[in-house]
């Protein structure tokens, strides 16, 4: 199932130019991220609070196609590519209406609060993968 999330732009999203800043495309699909993990059923806090664990970004692709603009109506569309042992992937990809304006891949990793990676646990796997196509 691919997650769904609506965004619009604001001015301070803009450059001097009203198109999206470079940068701010990470913080939409940060913001989709952390709702389709809470969608999952999954809080992060509770995860931290817990089990000492959390999610943190270790390598990202982007490909910047196409510009927003100023008060746009935007999409992210997230989809579980893969799980593996203390990480799993996803495919994040932008939308204004049908036009494809950003796509990035991202691998993001279970650590310990002392930055140690450590596997996902089984109960926090199947969940994620509610979100795998």
């Amino acid at each position: 199932m691919t997650h769904l999330f609506h965004t619009r732009v604001y001015y301070e999203d803009t450059d001097l130019a009203g198109i999206v800043y470079h940068a701010n495309y990470l913080k939409f699909i940060e913001r989709a991220r952390s709702e389709m993990v809470r969608e999952a059923g999954i809080s992060q806090t509770m995860l931290k609070a817990e089990r000492g664990i959390v999610f943190a970004v270790r390598r990202m692709e982007m490909d910047f196609i196409a510009p927003a603009r100023f008060e746009d109506d935007l999409r992210v569309e997230t989809r579980l590519t893969g799980v593996k042992g203390a990480s799993f992937d996803l495919e994040q990809v932008v939308y204004r209406g049908n036009d494809r304006l950003y796509a990035s891949t991202v691998q993001v990793v279970c650590l310990t609060d002392s930055g140690r990676a450590v596997r996902i646990p089984a109960d926090i796997r199947q969940k994620l993968v509610t979100f795998q196509q």
